[in-house]
């Protein structure tokens, strides 16, 4: 009867004045006791309605927002793991439906006949295009005799933290181009100092993380159609498609860049990002199957047949693969195309109103991948940087980063916007605003901010 009682006490206590609520909760040990669930669900959203809205962040490329039937098949399958295909086969078929589409719409000269699969995110996808690449070169070098202790991945000093951890994880070379101010991506100048005999591929990027640049594949293509014309060395491009590969299939269809060209062997790209999927979730595919080699392949046996998988990651959630599919199903290449579309319309008028305001030199206007980056004008100013307007715009709610940029243009500093499916256009014009006024309020300042003014960190 105590014990009712103690229960009974707890469920009319108003919530705040339970115990849990009236005290501060344990957060790095576990209690002794027990916690009724709602005070114990009250607690954590609290401790969540502390962080930023992330409708907000204009950091992150990941998805933040999804329409109300996404949410309730999210609910209805976040207990299922991807990888028992023996479980759960329909989601195997859902995920191979998936890859196919991709396949399909990145050029396959056979959808149907080549093989894909899903990842945790884009990061897995590429690891596993460089094992690809590196397992190939590998059985070249061997059937030919030669060493193959010194494999080297050739890729713009740009490239985004993944593939210098498959470089270090998988004992490969990372040859980094550096960006410039005439170059300011991997476009094919002076790759022939970069290749060798060793070169397993070089990676090619559909949005470059720093500022959403598309390197041009079929440019870097016919720089390495000469290198084999003059060296005789064949090599082949991984496109690190993360998000290019959910945009410019659908608002730049003229862009030469997937498997039309020979060259590209594998695309990557990120559900989780203009796959407008909540997180995690990416997807490599091969261009043929021969280019995924078979010994990398596992078979795992459902409904007396075999279904091939190849991944670093074993359990792993297949709502999100469902999810996807549902994306495709409801949106189709019509409603990809406008949400596409209306993102790139938010960016180029984020990025006119700020190339309008006189401190600002934009590096890039969101004309490839909805994203774009700006720097202060030489000479505008002592008083401030971009890392104090990104501040002074965090205290407002948004998350606009500012950061150097990488090895060979260090000592420049930009700040970017990502733009994303629900920054409406009327969101847009209110951000505008806000840069507009603390950017006036710092020129007002009659001395420089202090030297530790903080830099918000650099999100991918």
């Amino acid at each position: 009867m105590a014990q009712q009682r103690d229960k009974n006490t707890l469920s009319v206590n108003p919530l705040f004045a339970r115990p849990g609520e009236d005290t501060i909760a344990l957060k790095t040990k576990l209690a002794d006791g027990q916690m009724m669930p709602e005070t114990a669900y009250q607690i954590v959203h609290d401790e969540t309605m502390l962080d930023g809205n992330a409708r907000l962040n204009l950091a992150t490329f990941v998805s933040t927002w999804m329409d109300d039937h996404a949410n309730k098949l999210y609910a209805e399958t976040y207990d299922k793991n991807m990888i028992d295909k023996d479980e759960y086969p329909q989601t195997a078929q859902i995920e191979q439906n998936c890859w196919k589409i991709l396949a399909d719409l990145w050029h396959s000269p056979d959808p149907e006949g080549t093989i894909g699969t899903s990842t945790v995110g884009s990061s897995e996808a590429c690891m596993l295009g460089g094992l690809a690449l590196k397992r190939l070169w590998q059985s070249a070098r061997r059937a030919d005799g030669k060493p193959t202790d010194k494999p080297n991945l050739v890729m713009s000093s740009a490239v985004q933290v993944c593939w210098e951890k498959f470089c270090n994880y998988f004992d490969v070379e990372a040859r980094l181009v550096p960006i410039s101010e005439e170059h300011k991506c991997l476009d094919g100048f002076e790759l022939e100092k970069y290749v060798d005999e060793n070169t397993i591929g070089v990676v090619a990027i559909m949005g470059v993380t720093y500022t959403g640049m598309y390197e041009p594949v079929k440019q870097i293509a016919a720089k390495l159609d000469d290198i084999q014309a003059s060296t005789g060395l064949d090599i082949n491009i991984h496109v690190d498609a993360a998000s290019g590969g959910m945009i410019a299939p659908f608002i730049q269809q003229d862009l030469e860049w997937d498997f039309k060209i020979d060259r590209v062997h594998s695309i990557s790209t990120s559900g989780h990002k203009y796959g407008l999927v909540y997180p995690g979730l990416g997807w490599v595919v091969w261009r043929e199957r021969q280019w995924l080699p078979e010994d990398l392949i596992f078979y795992v046996s459902y409904l007396g047949g075999d279904m091939p998988t190849f991944a670093l990651n074993f359990s792993r959630p297949g709502a999100q693969v469902v999810l996807q599919f549902y994306l495709f199903l409801r949106l189709g290449r019509e409603g990809y195309a406008k949400i596409q579309q209306a993102c790139q319309d938010v960016a180029v008028y984020l990025s006119s109103g700020i190339s309008e305001m006189g401190p600002f030199e934009l590096w890039n206007d969101g004309t490839d991948i909805p994203v774009f980056a700006w720097r202060l004008k030489e000479g505008h100013t002592d008083k401030w940087t971009l890392y104090d307007l990104a501040e002074r715009l965090r205290t407002k709610g948004w998350l606009v980063p500012a950061y150097p940029m990488p090895s060979n243009l260090e000592n420049l500093t930009v700040e970017r916007i990502v733009v994303r499916n629900g920054l409406s256009m009327d969101l847009a014009d209110s951000l505008l605003d806000d840069i507009r006024k603390e950017t006036e309020y710092l020129d007002r300042l009659e001395s420089p901010m202090p030297q530790e003014s903080a830099q918000p960190g650099f999100h991918h």
